[in-house]
């Protein structure tokens, strides 16, 4: 009895560690990429080439302080706070709506401002939408029960308008759904019903009409809808297999729309080249098997579904902004996870990153 309390607490202090060197050397990577690439645009709107390099590295000790912290704090914590959880964040959504709270920018109204603190509830929802579904997938709740919320959520955020965040939402839900058991029919059908939904609010939406149709033609109008995925082209052109040189970037002097945020890895290709590129395309590939393995060696339902939809999260996140910037999917404004310019973003993906890490240690670790 004594040998199997002994065996049972190595098990309970083992964590991946391989996964925890990943994830610091991420956020690392994008603390160097952030001061690379933002100064230009810190310069030109703040006065302070290195502003943006600032806010973001105090967002990344804030999500690092948070990761350790959850890390430690056992996965089935959120089980139980699961509900409360996604009604704080659904009404968070709700009110970013109203004019009074909500902050618009760039046509679109996604931010809460609270004093000095700017904070996107959609980033919340991500968090809290992987360990809500988690919870319903434990319970063996019924079909309703995944499709209802995941609906409303993603009904909210197109309200802002964010195509690119709720194309994320839904990853992460059917990934979710998919491993939950859910009768494929059921799933089947709601992948059909939401890309026609998604077809229509993109006919109907005449800024997202534009987007699909400079996909279609990325030549049409270079100096008006195909200016930026133009310029991001060019970008990866002008880096080649192994790049300008770091800080070396053309396109990051204001040529670029949002080269610290949606276009990073434009500028990292450029700089690094394809060498470049495919070494960060690696880092996530590893950080999704990692995860999903995570998932399989779990020891109930709710961390294996848990897993599985933060995996999903920062690898369909990833896919989908890397995939803009080389023309395999329309832009979207979607954030290179860890990598990207933005404090909400990446303080909730280092807390998920936490909870997996949690998980990690409670999986059993003699399953291949």
């Amino acid at each position: 009895m004594k040998n199997r309390k002994s065996t049972l607490s190595k098990q309970n202090n083992f964590f991946d560690k391989n996964l925890f060197i990943l994830i610091i050397t991420l956020v690392v990577l994008g603390i160097i990429a952030v001061a690379d690439v933002s100064a230009p645009q810190s310069l030109n709107n703040y006065g302070d080439k290195f502003f943006l390099l600032k806010e973001q590295s105090i967002s990344a000790a804030i999500g690092v302080g948070v990761f350790f912290v959850l890390s430690r704090i056992k996965y089935t914590f959120w089980q139980k706070l699961a509900i409360p959880l996604f009604f704080i964040s659904v009404g968070l959504l709700i009110l970013v709506l109203i004019q009074q709270f909500g902050m618009s920018a760039l046509g679109a109204r996604r931010w809460i401002s609270i004093g000095p603190i700017n904070f996107q509830p959609s980033e919340l929802v991500k968090f809290t939408i992987c360990i809500y579904l988690a919870k319903v997938a434990a319970g063996d709740k019924s079909p309703f029960s995944y499709f209802i919320p995941l609906v409303l959520v993603a009904g909210l955020i197109m309200l802002q308008p964010d195509l690119g965040t709720t194309l994320v939402i839904l990853l992460i839900g059917f990934s979710q759904i998919f491993v939950s058991n859910v009768n494929l029919f059921y799933v089947l059908g709601s992948v059909v019903v939401g890309m026609a939904g998604t077809f229509l609010l993109i006919i109907f939406s005449p800024y997202r009409k534009a987007r699909l149709l400079t996909f279609f033609e990325s030549t049409g109008d270079p100096l008006g809808s195909s200016y930026h995925i133009r310029q991001i082209l060019l970008g990866l052109g002008s880096g080649g297999i192994f790049g300008v040189g770091f800080g070396a970037s053309r396109q990051k002097y204001l040529f670029l729309p949002e080269a610290s945020t949606d276009s990073i890895f434009a500028v990292i290709a450029e700089e690094l080249g394809l060498i470049g590129a495919l070494i960060i395309i690696f880092l996530f590939a590893l950080f999704v098997i990692k995860g999903l393995k995570i998932a399989k060696n779990a020891p109930d339902k709710f961390s294996s579904v848990l897993a599985t939809g933060i995996s999903a999260w920062i690898g369909g996140q990833a896919f989908l902004n890397i995939g803009s910037m080389v023309s395999l999917v329309p832009l979207t404004g979607i954030p290179l996870p860890f990598v990207s310019y933005g404090g909400t973003s990446l303080v909730m993906i280092l807390s998920a990153c936490g909870i997996l890490l949690n998980i990690s240690k409670f999986a059993n670790h003699d399953q291949k």
